[in-house]
């Protein structure tokens, strides 16, 4: 199946009232701006269920882009994905990632098909290099080249690049068809705006931001507790995670993957994607978390 037949049905509308934005790709084809992420689900065996419903209730509110990886749970997560996607796979936009020692000539065909395998499909839209290792980069590109030649993938993209990484792969031969560079991008972290995002936006190339919402712990509290947020979550009559999943798709070309593990939290989630938060408030956000005035390392969990 080719990319113009893909593109189209990677269109979706709005389900139960929630419209979810869309972010152009390379090639034009459009996705949800916010997805499903499922970084440590499929771990408990009795949650399966729940985990499972969660899923494709964010399906049915829109949110049709689901990110999983060979590593979550060694497996464990893409299985839970296929079992969450037989007879929704069409309407699904699937990502996977593999492992960077499994990114070479000898590893990565396996690799792809055994997450086919786990996840019911005969293809994926989008494989990700899960982090940069040993493998040299354009031998990762020739094999996701000719992953999608085959069939097996209908793009690639990478994952904890910073801008150093990106600019060697782009002067790869075939490294310009890098899609998307999924990174940790949260209002308390915004390290990328010195100077990845802006190299990704002028090559039209989103972020994938993982970890949206922080980790749970001092940081998001911090975050969540902070008078600005508070301030603007009580405008909108929104929860403070709501607005620091809508502050993290303000500006159109980022892709926001948080997890949730219940049909609460993803309808939750779902929700904040109709919060418009006004100039003033964005300002105040950001003036509250400024970006850092130099060059810092990736974030990276």
């Amino acid at each position: 199946m080719n990319e113009s037949e893909h593109s189209r049905r990677d269109q979706t509308g709005s389900v139960r009232g929630t419209t979810i934005g869309r972010v152009r790709l390379a090639g034009g084809t459009e996705v949800a701006a916010l997805g499903q992420g499922t970084w440590r689900i499929g771990d408990n065996p009795r949650r399966w269920g729940e985990e499972i419903a969660a899923l494709q209730a964010g399906v049915e509110l829109g949110m049709n882009l689901i990110d999983t990886a060979e590593m979550y749970g060694e497996g464990r997560a893409e299985s839970l994905v296929g079992e969450a996607l037989k007879g929704k796979r069409d309407s699904v936009f699937l990502v996977s990632k593999v492992y960077p020692h499994n990114a070479g000539r000898a590893r990565i065909f396996r690799s792809c098909e055994e997450s086919l395998k786990r996840l019911g499909t005969d293809r994926l839209d989008l494989y990700l290099l899960h982090w940069r290792g040993r493998v040299p980069l354009e031998e990762t590109v020739e094999c996701m080249e000719r992953l999608a030649e085959q069939g097996k993938i209908i793009r690639w993209g990478v994952s904890n690049f910073d801008t150093a990484d990106m600019r060697e792969l782009a002067a790869l031969a075939g490294g310009s068809r890098c899609a998307v560079n999924q990174v940790l991008y949260h209002l308390g972290s915004r390290g990328i705006e010195y100077d990845l995002l802006p190299w990704q936006r002028e090559r039209g190339m989103p972020i994938m931001a993982y970890s949206p919402l922080a980790q749970a712990g001092e940081l998001r509290k911090g975050l969540t507790e902070h008078p600005a947020v508070v301030q603007a979550a009580e405008a909108h009559g929104a929860s403070p995670l709501q607005i620091l999943l809508a502050w993290s798709i303000r500006g159109g070309n980022i892709i926001a993957i948080p997890k949730a593990s219940s049909v609460r939290h993803v309808t939750e989630n779902a929700q904040a994607a109709r919060i418009r938060l006004s100039d003033e408030e964005i300002a105040a956000l950001e003036d509250a978390f400024p970006p850092p005035s130099r060059k810092v390392p990736l974030d990276i969990i």
